[in-house]
């Protein structure tokens, strides 16, 4: 196969830095974001349906599900007999 397209070399252009302005207290404040991130810890379960997986932020200390991804209605959703994928929201018009 044949290609008739012309390459042109284009020359690199130096890239000026952001400006970046100072943050007040900033190593305090990434302290205390270090130490909140510290105190939970994400878990990963199997879902209901193979292949599927449930994502929970745990408080590392009580042990308490701060968030979880799919929600937990929609995992009962899920594993309903009569649901059917798009039988929430019909986009058919």
């Amino acid at each position: 196969m044949e290609s008739h397209a012309k390459l042109s070399l284009v020359a690199p252009a130096a890239v000026p830095p952001v400006a970046q302005q100072p943050l007040p207290n900033a190593p305090a404040e990434a302290s205390r974001d270090v130490e909140a991130a510290a105190s939970y810890r994400l878990v990963i379960e199997e879902g209901p349906t193979v292949g599927t997986f449930v994502y929970k932020t745990l408080n590392s200390t009580t042990g308490e599900v701060v968030r979880q991804f799919p929600r937990e209605q929609v995992l009962r959703l899920a594993e309903a007999r009569q649901y059917n994928a798009g039988s929430v929201i019909d986009t058919a018009v």
